[in-house]
């Protein structure tokens, strides 16, 4: 596609990504599918649009000094090709502008241009993290790596790393997790045959460790009680050698349809998907006192994921937050009712806020004196650096720290 034409299409996918009314993703896979581009263009595009997410403070301050459209400006600022590439496409006053700005440096801008953040969400974070906030805001405005979760059911992670060498594909293995490998690129994976044959799923490595926490046994009762699309859900029953029953529970039918391919990859048959009407769902009361481990990846703001979802920023809110509380207090509550005595329960989120992680944590505990909180340390010493990992009792992890999304867990045992 000729440099023109390219960025006309970023600044019209930008009118619409910049609306908030959906999550970027889904803009541009409606987009994308209107539209027939090449792959190298659909990169661009979603790079583009997502380097405007990031920088959405900055690349608005920097273009109050050009001309033209906004959206047009905000797509040369952000632009994710060569720049001789983009210069096709520039008239010379917008050449002499974007050069202008390649010369503001960092040291000029003001923290709100650098953080690129939403003062609701830097006010906790600074309170939160003190001088390592610079470090987080930072990593929060790059793209995230690619990890994998090797499927030990088919699979090692020693031969999957092979396999990826010969395919001229760069892997190494993630630090924290036994599971999983981290790509220096991101190449077509779902291409790939060890893709299709269920040996390797996509997974920060972050979330692999939630499986670690729960460490469910071969032949145990287990539930992954937010399973979504059932990312979690195939690592669990990966561990429990498809042994046991391992349901995985949600209240959208269409996030639980989104496990169906997955699930048929992995070879696993010890999983079953149910659809719950809601948290006090009769089926819950059924299942109440015989369940060995139970996982809650509770609905969060996911702000943990914003170098993935960096229009999350812009689309929470301190108010939307402040309901999310009352909806995961809500959730761990009905879980636990689940637990037979002696059974574990993991709370988890991929948010970085306290309010939606150690609050809720806390309030648990205290609501609920038949738990007993158990560090997460010790559960995860069998790892390398594992206690590095864990603030407290807790599991904590941060971008900056850890080059993971951002994630939170606490533990219980019912007495």
């Amino acid at each position: 596609m000729h440099p023109k034409a390219l960025l006309d299409s970023a600044a019209d996918l930008l009118r619409l990504v910049l609306r908030f009314d959906h999550p970027a993703d889904s803009v541009l896979s409606r987009y994308f599918r209107e539209f027939r581009l090449g792959p190298r263009e659909r990169a661009t595009l979603a790079e583009t649009a997502y380097s405007v997410l990031r920088k959405k403070i900055l690349y608005t301050y920097l273009a109050q000094s050009g001309s033209g459209p906004l959206e047009r400006r905000l797509a040369i600022l952000g632009f994710a090709a060569e720049r001789d590439f983009l210069y096709g496409a520039l008239n010379a006053s917008e050449k002499q502008w974007l050069e202008h700005c390649d010369q503001v440096q960092p040291s000029d801008l003001m923290d709100l241009h650098r953080h690129n953040l939403p003062q609701w969400l830097v006010d906790p974070l600074k309170a939160q993290l003190g001088a390592e906030f610079d470090a987080l805001a930072e990593s929060l405005s790059r793209p995230a790596g690619l990890d994998l979760r090797v499927n030990v059911f088919k699979a090692k992670r020693p031969e999957v790393q092979q396999q990826l060498a010969r395919l001229n594909i760069a892997a190494e293995p993630t630090p924290y997790s036994p599971w999983g490998l981290r790509l220096r690129d991101k190449p077509p994976l779902h291409q790939l045959e060890l893709f299709k044959e269920g040996l390797v799923e996509v997974q920060d490595e972050g979330s692999q460790l939630l499986a670690l926490l729960l460490d469910a046994k071969r032949g145990e009762m287990v539930v992954d009680f937010c399973a979504g699309a059932g990312g979690k859900t195939l690592a669990i029953g990966a561990t429990m050698r498809n042994t046991g029953r391992l349901y995985a529970f949600d209240t959208s039918a269409h996030r639980l349809d989104a496990l169906k391919p997955r699930l048929a990859r992995s070879g696993l048959s010890n999983v079953h998907p149910v659809v719950l009407a809601h948290e006090r769902d009769e089926r819950i009361k059924r299942l109440a006192g015989k369940i060995d481990r139970v996982l809650v990846d509770a609905p969060c703001s996911g702000l943990g994921t914003l170098r993935r979802n960096p229009d999350l920023k812009w689309r929470q809110s301190a108010k939307a937050v402040e309901e999310m509380v009352l909806k995961q207090q809500a959730i761990l509550a009905s879980a636990a009712r689940l637990l037979k005595q002696g059974g574990r329960l993991v709370y988890a989120t991929c948010s970085v806020l306290r309010e939606e992680n150690e609050s809720v944590a806390l309030a648990f505990s205290q609501a609920h004196p038949d738990f007993e909180p158990l560090p997460a340390a010790p559960l995860l010493a069998e790892q390398d650096q594992g206690a590095s990992l864990c603030v407290g009792d807790y599991l904590r992890l941060w971008p900056h720290k850890h080059q993971t999304d951002g994630f939170f867990a606490a533990v219980w045992q019912r007495r």
